[in-house]
């Protein structure tokens, strides 16, 4: 897990063509990170994960907008190293508990959260971030579950992940502001933010 969380930002990649994945991957490489996440939001997918995992050893690969088992067994079998929900779905937790990868669920209410920690995790997704509340929603539920870490997405952008990063229950962020235009010098300028802020709290 904390290999997961080691850049503490993870790009959401939506990809239209399985052929754009080497490239995407190798652009996020040269700028720093070694995490990204392909969303299930397109047919491609899968085949992209398996580019990735087969040709860009340096890239940690997983699966973002898994919604059921079955779209998290092809994700496994394509070769994604965690897997990630807008919400908590209690057959892929399970699923993932018994292949031995790394869960993250969309969870914004306390409810959520109990059955995200009864179901053995650690660290959930916090999605939408920016209409559930941002910090200070993260802030107040992180009082009633100090086990509980947080990986908030969804309107997270360079501008403020700085200011999620600060709280000590925030593991990583997670955002597609990288994603649009020079994907490299995005992502070298976020890394970079993000390793001088390290770098400034040590």
């Amino acid at each position: 897990m904390n290999e997961l969380f080691r850049d503490r930002l993870i790009p959401v990649v939506v990809l239209d063509s399985a052929d754009d994945a080497i490239p995407t991957a190798e652009a996020l490489l040269a700028g720093g990170l070694h995490t990204a996440e392909i969303t299930f939001r397109t047919p491609c997918a899968a085949e992209a994960i398996a580019r990735i995992s087969a040709s860009c050893k340096g890239l940690l690969v997983g699966a973002g907008t898994v919604l059921d088992v079955r779209q998290c067994q092809a994700a496994a079998e394509a070769g994604a190293k965690f897997i990630v929900s807008p919400g908590f779905d209690a057959e892929v937790a399970a699923y993932c508990a018994q292949i031995g990868l790394p869960y993250l669920p969309g969870c914004v209410t306390p409810t959520e959260i109990i059955a995200a920690s009864k179901a053995g995790l650690s660290v959930v997704k916090f999605f939408p971030a920016s209409v559930y509340g941002g910090l200070a929603a993260i802030k107040a539920i992180a009082a009633a579950f100090p086990e509980m870490s947080f990986l908030p997405t969804g309107g997270v952008n360079e501008e403020n992940m700085l200011e999620y990063l600060s709280f000590g229950k925030v593991v990583a962020v997670g955002g597609s502001w990288m994603m649009k235009g020079d994907i490299r010098a995005k992502t070298a300028s976020a890394v970079a933010k993000i390793a001088a802020f390290s770098e400034g709290r040590e």
